[in-house]
């Protein structure tokens, strides 16, 4: 919803912002993996039950994987490799987190908080996949009341207020529910475009 929304307005706030990243011509792909490090370090602050900095340095990373794409944009050295390699960290940020936070509660023998964040994962994880997945079929495939931009912020404001929880509920219910709106999508577009092709193969031949 945040990158629906604001996605189209994020080039023009970061370089009011930050003019100092465009200097110089930094590697987006460096910061992409810069982010990447930061967020790790949050996932082992959470394991350590050291929730205000994980959620600072959850803050910390965002900021490269707010940045780098802008850059590579201001340069113009988007590369198809960049934006592979952006989309798979995010994943391996996104279950570091949750799987940080599942082990502090395993630690401490709270098994239904472990059971909380682990179906915040799974869903999370699910949520992702099925855009990946459907946009090998489906064009301009933005549907969802909570995508990856909303999950980390709540995570982050969780860590920071002491409300994880709280928070993980919302993630669970909202990436699940996200999967279903996914879903839903996915065959209703994908069973258009099946319709299309069958009903363009049984035309007569002129």
């Amino acid at each position: 919803m945040i990158k629906s929304a604001f996605g189209k307005h994020v080039d023009g706030v970061v370089h009011r912002l930050f003019p100092f990243l465009f200097v110089r011509r930094l590697d987006p792909n460096t910061l992409t993996v810069c982010g990447t490090l930061v967020s790790l370090g949050a996932a082992a602050a959470f394991v350590d039950g050291r929730f205000v900095l994980g959620g600072a340095l959850i803050l910390a990373g965002g900021f490269f994987d707010l940045v780098d794409g802008v850059v590579a944009r201001h340069h113009g050295i988007s590369t198809r490799f960049g934006a592979f390699l952006d989309s798979t960290l995010d994943r391996l940020v996104d279950m570091a987190l949750l799987l940080g936070i599942a082990v502090h509660y395993a630690s401490r023998g709270d098994a239904a908080s472990v059971l909380l964040a682990g179906t915040a994962l799974v869903s999370s994880v699910l949520v992702s996949y099925a855009k990946a997945r459907a946009e090998l079929e489906v064009e301009a495939f933005e549907v969802g009341i909570l995508e990856r931009g909303e999950r980390v912020g709540l995570l982050a404001a969780g860590a920071l207020f002491g409300v994880m929880i709280p928070v993980l509920w919302i993630i669970a219910i909202g990436s699940t529910i996200t999967v279903v709106q996914r879903f839903a999508l996915a065959y209703r577009e994908m069973e258009r475009k099946d319709r299309a092709e069958r009903e363009g193969l049984q035309e007569p031949l002129a």
